[in-house]
């Protein structure tokens, strides 16, 4: 969880996605409450970029787990969709299923009790 949090390349499932919501406004409300006076909009608007680049960057991976594009975020509303939403089971376009389920390949698999042949 967390890996890559500035990239906007890959998938993540909505637990991850709602926790960064969550992070981006508690630091949005707890700089709110610190910055004031003449140069608050200042310092407002340079820690604004980097939570927006998180915010956007894990929205545009959670797009992804849904077989979408980045672009889909910016649909009013469209966070609620990305948080209630269960990503597509399997490998797409973006990636392999975060979850790591309905990846298995028959190839890959071994049988740990190995069938004795009858005399």
């Amino acid at each position: 969880m967390f890996k890559n949090l500035f990239s906007f390349n890959g998938r993540i499932r909505r637990t991850e996605y709602g926790i960064s919501f969550i992070i981006y406004s508690v630091c949005y409300v707890a700089i709110r409450l610190v910055v004031d006076g003449d140069n608050g909009p200042k310092i407002l608007l340079l820690a604004a970029i980097p939570l927006l680049w998180f915010l956007w960057s894990q929205g545009a991976k959670r797009c992804h787990d849904l077989g979408k594009s980045g672009w889909w975020q910016i649909i009013p509303l469209y966070f609620l969709w990305l948080i209630f939403e269960e990503g597509i089971p399997e490998w797409n376009e973006y990636g392999e299923n975060p979850k790591g389920l309905g990846s298995f390949d028959a190839n890959d698999y071994q049988d740990s009790f190995p069938l004795q042949e009858e005399k």
